[in-house]
């Protein structure tokens, strides 16, 4: 049965990956309140529909940091691709480069940054970057990343302590580093995105990651002020399902999904997009 959706790819790495590596993607901190949170705030979002537009040519190419991508959707940083597939973080990378967005790799990679960039060379790709207490390991480790053609770096700064992941503790699971998803305490993306995009006037590209599950959450952020938006989870499941083209499958169902969203609101290219497009529900 083919997939059509990001819960149907959900469902399949649930049934096929063990109980310790599904609890360790899908698991948050504490009781999961943001993650859910961050799911929940994207469905109190209307979308206006805006007809008799000429929609037969719709462009979902833009730009991150000056470099060109095929749509406003990249992969985030999550660590220990290996969990999930053999090749792990190159399977990935290999996905992104095919469908020509950016992939943010983490500093828990699974496998080397060497082999990372050369599998994907000719592909957009950022470095993430927990800082460390030594600052000499810092320094080595951004210029290892820039020597190897990594473009940006992505600092992670929310996460000062790890954060209490019960699934992780009652499965035993001992990791060199236990973090794969970023433990977000702020308030839902959604609601911090807006105030973020205040705060910035225009000075700096903003992005948004979490919660993001379909094409509409897709334009939803992008209408209230994101520049791109990173996927985590869904590129795991992807990853879980077929590898490289199983995260090739689920960039192009979500680029899909984000050109009928466009193409239904009316907007012929990126720059079309804006916040008259959304409305918040009141129930």
């Amino acid at each position: 049965m083919p997939l059509v959706c990001l819960t149907d790819f959900q469902a399949y790495a649930q049934e096929h990956l063990s109980k310790s590596t599904w609890d360790f993607i899908e698991g948050g901190a504490d009781e999961c309140f943001t993650r859910d949170d961050n799911m929940a705030a994207f469905k109190k979002i209307r979308l206006r529909p805006r007809y008799l537009r000429d929609v037969q040519e719709v462009d979902t190419r833009t730009t991150v940091q000056g470099e060109e991508i095929t749509a406003p959707i990249g992969i985030a940083p999550t660590g220990f691709h290996c969990l999930v597939w053999p090749d792990g973080e190159m399977s990935t990378a290999r996905a992104a480069q095919a469908a020509g967005v950016c992939y943010v790799t983490s500093i828990y990679a699974s496998c080397p940054l060497e082999d990372i960039a050369a599998a994907a060379p000719r592909g957009l790709k950022w470095f993430q970057l927990y800082m460390q207490p030594d600052r000499q390991l810092n320094k080595q480790l951004v210029q290892r990343a820039e020597s190897l053609g990594f473009r940006a770096l992505v600092i992670t700064v929310d996460a000062p302590k790890i954060g209490n992941r019960r699934r992780d503790f009652r499965n035993q699971l001992n990791l060199k580093m236990n973090l794969l998803l970023k433990d977000l305490r702020s308030p839902k993306e959604i609601d911090a995105l807006t105030e973020v995009v205040a705060a910035v006037k225009g000075k700096m590209e903003v992005y948004l990651d979490g919660g993001i599950r379909t094409g509409n959450d897709v334009l939803k952020a992008l209408a209230l002020g994101a520049k791109c938006v990173f996927l985590g989870r869904p590129v795991l499941w992807g990853l879980a399902y077929k590898g490289e083209h199983g995260v090739e499958e689920v960039l192009n169902l979500i680029k899909n999904e984000f050109h009928t969203s466009m193409t239904l609101t009316g907007c012929r290219s990126v720059a079309e997009i804006n916040q008259d497009l959304v409305q918040f529900s009141r129930l």
